[in-house]
């Protein structure tokens, strides 16, 4: 299983993992963070508790540009 850092996320951003004391990706972020790091377009799924709001909020935290006052990211979750 690969380290966070394996997954092109930024240093800050795996100073915070590491900060929070998140020490390895679960399967869902293993194969969502590179595909959504990449800028595409993904659906996934995973049972509760496994990692899908880390697995599409930092690729989406990484991408955002605070300077841009307009949408950047679109997250859509059933009820």
């Amino acid at each position: 299983m690969p380290a966070f850092a394996d997954l092109g996320l930024s240093a800050s951003t795996l100073q915070a993992l590491q900060d929070v004391g998140y020490e390895q990706p679960s399967p869902i972020q293993e194969q969502a963070i590179p595909v959504l790091m990449e800028g595409r377009d993904m659906i996934g799924q995973a049972q509760t508790g496994s990692g899908k709001t880390a697995a599409f909020g930092l690729p989406m935290i990484e991408h955002v540009d605070p300077s841009e006052n307009e949408v950047q990211g679109l997250v859509l979750t059933p009820t």
